[in-house]
């Protein structure tokens, strides 16, 4: 299947969240969520510390919902969202978070990997394994409203595939899902978080609205959107200071007592924060 063409047209809703995109909304990067004594990636939430961190969220008067609902929200709504999204598409998704997730009336985006359809991690080198959700579980998460994107068909490093390989994990992935959940995927997550121009064009050229990194070096905006990566670790307190980090590095505050801050200098606190995990799993 081609790419849907109607993507690229100027008033399509892939246009309307490219322009809805030009500030940096907060945005949550989870992966797995269940035991997480044994991960060397620190990737894992158990359902006790997500239903606390969704519970923060709720006190704040903020709503977790997918990217593209994020995107699309005028400045007024902004600012009672943050955006919530779940990378590789693990099985534990459906046992642990989604009822979490209908508690708390919230919503996200499940990036999943078409090329792996009830696979496992095997990306990861130190394990453990992990199974990912199968094409019956990607279409149950979509009917309980969540937005499937893509994370490409394999979790490769994009930025070093050939022109063809890439264009497969590109094309292809939005195609599968496409067949998967009859719905083409809206948004594209780029695997260990590493993007460059090439990448990007890509992306837009399959005809995906938005794509979400880490932090990426390269230009802000719908293509290169940045997150949070959330860990069992953090509770509130951690919380919060990321949410201030994101305001001061991007710009813009969250919550319904902020409005759009300038940025003026590091929040209170910054240095305690240890950077995102940079281990070979996003």
């Amino acid at each position: 299947m081609a790419a849907d063409p109607s993507a690229r047209r100027a008033d399509s809703p892939f246009s309307r969240l490219r322009r809805a995109a030009c500030v940096q909304p907060w945005i949550l990067t989870y992966h797995s969520v269940g035991d997480a004594r044994h991960d060397p990636y620190g990737i894992t939430v158990s359902p006790g510390r997500l239903d606390r961190q969704l519970a923060w969220l709720r006190s704040r008067r903020l709503t977790g919902v997918g990217v593209s609902a994020l995107l699309r929200a005028d400045a007024a709504a902004r600012r009672r969202l943050v955006g919530l999204t779940f990378d590789d598409g693990y099985a534990d998704f459906v046992q642990e978070a989604l009822p979490l997730l209908r508690r708390y009336e919230c919503t996200a985006t499940v990036f999943v990997l078409p090329g792996r359809p009830g696979g496992s991690n095997e990306w990861d080198p130190l394990g453990p394994r992990k199974p990912l959700l199968t094409a019956r579980e990607i279409r149950r998460v979509a009917d309980a409203g969540m937005e499937i994107g893509s994370h490409g068909l394999l979790h490769r490093h994009l930025t070093a595939l050939a022109d063809e390989e890439l264009h497969a994990e590109t094309h292809r992935s939005r195609e599968l899902i496409h067949e998967i959940t009859g719905t083409a995927p809206e948004g594209f997550c780029y695997p260990y978080g590493t993007v460059d121009r090439r990448v990007m064009d890509a992306v837009r050229d399959a005809g995906y609205g938005y794509g979400c990194a880490l932090a990426p070096a390269a230009p802000l905006g719908a293509f290169a959107l940045p997150r949070t990566h959330v860990s069992h670790a953090d509770r509130g307190v951690r919380l919060r200071m990321k949410e201030l980090r994101h305001a001061w590095r991007y710009g813009g505050g969250y919550g319904p007592e902020s409005g759009p801050r300038a940025r003026t200098g590091p929040p209170a606190g910054g240095g305690v924060l240890p950077a995102a995990p940079t281990g070979g799993h996003r």
